[in-house]
């Protein structure tokens, strides 16, 4: 009876998830928020059950596909050339931050000790990937300002990680600073090699998958692969994670078929949404536990809402004063530097943009027991999340009063006209190679001018060789045209929106194709009859419709043989 529950409290959540999210889109209201508040309140109803989160279970069964989801659909084009304003965000403004607040946290609550405070700092350091790309996809930002966003929003994660965990040695024991460089050395060194050997692992197989079911099945068993090893050789999982789907998607392309390559889409952005918003609602329903545990060893009621203010406060600043210095460096640094330099406006809106969620939510939960004040602090993280949700509710109203270039949807246009013309110009030279003698000019006639050619029937029951010449070179066609853009983007001519823009077109085609090609006839001569096979792989057994095929073109071969 107990995994019925379990059943039923999954179903719930789902379902909770999906209304409150719709609604919350009806009536313009943050969706994560409105998750929040309403497991806080749901939290506090007394025959509702007390949730205690699990870190492990989050932290191995959660986080690495909220991460593999996101990263799959990033541009790594995008990401390196904003490498520099990337790494100063995921880097250098985490590691401010954790020594920041963590210095606050310590100043105002002295008897925590400083190695506690400081696992605090690492706890709330990193910002939330989920709600940012959220954030960044609804308010048409530009595109260099949503790149450096969501990169440093996937990069940071690990940061924060390996500091939490140098802290945690701390609080347990004793640390030094060669441990600590050796401890980051040995993290970083450890995800990327697990990360990128995974990434070309899964690429390999890829290459060698007809079924878009398997290539999907590869795929959503494909972050744990790179997470649980990397953690198990004391490495960065999240960094292991992210470079995976950052290699994975880039390879994309050449690796996958239109078919799978849409299957996988669809499917991650189904397992991305549910986790994402499924992690909001844990966090509100959690509440009740949270302050059960802080009641416990609080300071007392007003002395907790003057250290849950301070804290608060040096979180947002902590991140107001690195990005100011950053934009200053950006002006009065080398020139290189200064060619890359940023807008106030743009550096206004990375300012407010900084909102928690789930790393926070799981790092809070891994503090040791021998942690001081450790209900307390899982409080002030709770605090710190809803705080920069609440906050997120500005930043609409920020956005807009700092009159931000919308991306320019002419220019967008224009890059993806050239480019599927560049794509089309190769797609007509591969026909030329293609076409002999016996195929009908009116197959190439209208291969050129791209006319619709599949609505056409023709007067025979079954798809003349007119239809499978067309098919073939069509294939022919798509598969240079998706080349060319493959070298496009190898050689920088066009930017990542073009390209993607471009290849999904390409994919949509390749697609439809396929679902009026002509199937290849059977033998007529007598054998075992085909097998009706299930999308999922499943044998049927004989197929009857086969047998009837057979039958009537047995008939048909006497028939004209008598003749």
């Amino acid at each position: 009876m107990e995994s019925v529950t379990y059943i039923a409290w999954i179903v719930s959540f789902v379902i909770v998830t999906v209304a409150v999210t719709g609604f919350a889109g009806r009536f313009g209201v943050s969706a994560p928020l409105a998750l929040v508040a309403i497991g806080a309140a749901v939290s506090f109803i007394p025959a509702v059950p007390t949730i205690e989160i699990e870190p492990d279970l989050v932290l191995y069964g959660v986080l690495p596909p909220l991460l593999f989801a996101a990263a799959i659909r990033t541009s790594f084009i995008d990401i390196k050339a904003r490498g520099d304003s990337i790494l100063l965000l995921s880097v250098g403004l985490v590691a401010f931050t954790f020594v920041f607040v963590g210095f606050t946290t310590w100043l105002v609550l002295p008897s925590i000790g400083l190695a506690a405070a400081l696992a605090f700092g690492a706890v709330v350091a990193p910002t939330d990937a989920v709600a940012v790309t959220a954030i960044a996809g609804r308010l048409r930002l530009p595109r260099r300002l949503v790149t450096i966003l969501e990169g440093e929003s996937l990069l940071n994660d690990a940061v924060a990680l390996v500091a939490l965990s140098t802290s945690i040695t701390a609080i347990v024991g004793v640390v030094d600073a060669g441990s600590v460089t050796l401890e980051l050395l040995l993290a970083v060194g450890v995800g990327c090699a697990v990360g990128l050997g995974i990434g070309f692992v899964i690429a390999e197989i890829r290459k060698r998958l007809s079924s878009a079911v398997l290539d999907t099945s590869l795929s959503l068993v494909t972050p744990y692969l790179a997470f649980i090893p990397a953690q198990l050789l004391h490495g960065s999982g999240v960094l292991a994670v992210v470079l995976a789907g950052l290699f994975l998607g880039y390879r994309s392309p050449s690796i996958q078929s239109a078919e799978a390559r849409i299957a996988e889409s669809l499917n991650w952005r189904t397992i991305r949404f549910l986790l994402e918003n499924a992690v909001f609602l844990l966090i509100g329903l959690s509440l009740y536990g949270i302050v059960q545990d802080a009641i416990a060893d609080s300071p007392g009621f007003w002395p907790s809402i003057g250290i849950g203010g301070a804290v608060l406060a040096a979180v947002f600043l902590s991140r107001v004063i690195w990005i100011a210095l950053t934009t200053v460096l950006y002006r009065v640094g080398p020139s290189w530097l200064r060619e890359r330099q940023w807008r106030w406006r743009n550096s206004v809106a990375v300012m407010v943009s900084g909102i928690r969620g789930v790393v926070t939510l799981i790092a809070v939960f891994l503090l040791p027991e021998e942690t001081p004040y450790r209900g307390f602090l899982q409080l002030l993280a709770f605090v710190v999340i809803a705080g920069s949700l609440l906050a997120g509710l500005w930043l609409p109203w920020v956005i807009r009063k700092l009159r931000l270039p919308a991306p320019n949807i002419d220019q967008e246009q224009m890059q993806r006209r050239l480019l599927m013309a560049e794509a089309h110009s190769a797609g007509l030279q591969r026909l030329e190679d293609e076409v002999t003698d016996d195929v009908e000019e009116l197959v190439t006639r209208r291969l050129r001018i791209n006319a619709t050619f599949l609505t056409e029937g023709s007067d025979a029951e079954e798809p003349g060789p007119r239809l499978a010449d067309y098919t073939r070179l069509r294939h022919a066609m798509i598969e240079a045209e998706r080349e060319a853009v493959r070298v496009a983007r190898s050689e920088g001519r066009y930017e990542e929106y073009a390209v993607r823009a471009v290849l999904a077109a390409i994919d949509a085609e390749e697609l439809a194709l396929k679902a009026t090609a002509p199937r290849s006839a059977p033998e007529v001569l007598p054998g075992p009859v085909p097998s009706r096979i299930t999308e999922d792989g499943q044998d049927e057994g004989e197929d009857p419709d086969a047998r009837a095929d057979e039958v009537r073109r047995a008939a048909a071969v006497r028939r004209s043989s008598s003749a």
